[in-house]
């Protein structure tokens, strides 16, 4: 048996999803432009989240396998349809993102369910990205007045993410818990 001790894969997932909700919600605020986001969509929101899915799947996380490929596929996705646009090749209009959307907001309301079985950092973020994508689907649908209710919101996703990542890592280099997760809202089994 081995007893090498593997790095949790989970950490540079959510460091990529943290950091391009929330570029995304400083672009939706109007704090900067699109660029950074694409940018960032490609590389660490999409790229990482993909490697970092990957990699849960091979210490057997299908959650995590799940979650991060799903929303790497979203961001790279999302910066596909952003560069075909911004060059007048099979435009998107803003119902077609929202369909888009829509998508991603079934598959997230599989996965908040699943968290419920996870911890309650897990179960926030998840329940936070749910409700920011409700309410951009809606901004989508004509109700463009809830972009910035969005955008809190998902503010707030981004650094339930992020506290996550730090509770893996300082946890795991302190040696002792030091940011709690929280119990499961529901038990296994």
């Amino acid at each position: 048996m081995s007893t090498i001790k593997l790095g949790n894969p989970a950490v540079v997932g959510l460091a990529g999803f943290g950091l391009t909700t929330l570029l995304l919600q400083f672009h939706n605020l109007g704090w900067c432009g699109l660029g950074p986001v694409v940018a960032m969509g490609f590389i660490f929101g999409g790229l990482t989240q993909l490697i970092a899915g990957f990699l849960e799947q091979k210490t057997g996380n299908n959650f995590g396998f799940a979650a991060f490929t799903t929303y790497g596929a979203f961001w790279i996705g999302l910066g596909v349809i952003w560069i075909l646009n911004y060059f007048n090749v099979y435009t998107s209009s803003t119902t077609d993102v929202g369909f888009y959307l829509i998508a991603f907001t079934l598959l997230t309301l599989i996965f908040l369910a699943a968290t419920l079985f996870i911890h309650k950092a897990m179960t926030i973020t998840f329940a936070t990205l749910s409700v920011g994508f409700i309410l951009l689907d809606l901004v989508h649908f004509g109700f463009p007045e809830l972009k910035t209710l969005a955008a809190i919101i998902l503010i707030v996703c981004a650094m339930s993410a992020w506290y996550m990542l730090a509770g893996i890592v300082l946890n795991d280099v302190a040696g002792r818990e030091i940011l709690k997760m929280g119990k499961s809202y529901m038990k296994k089994g």
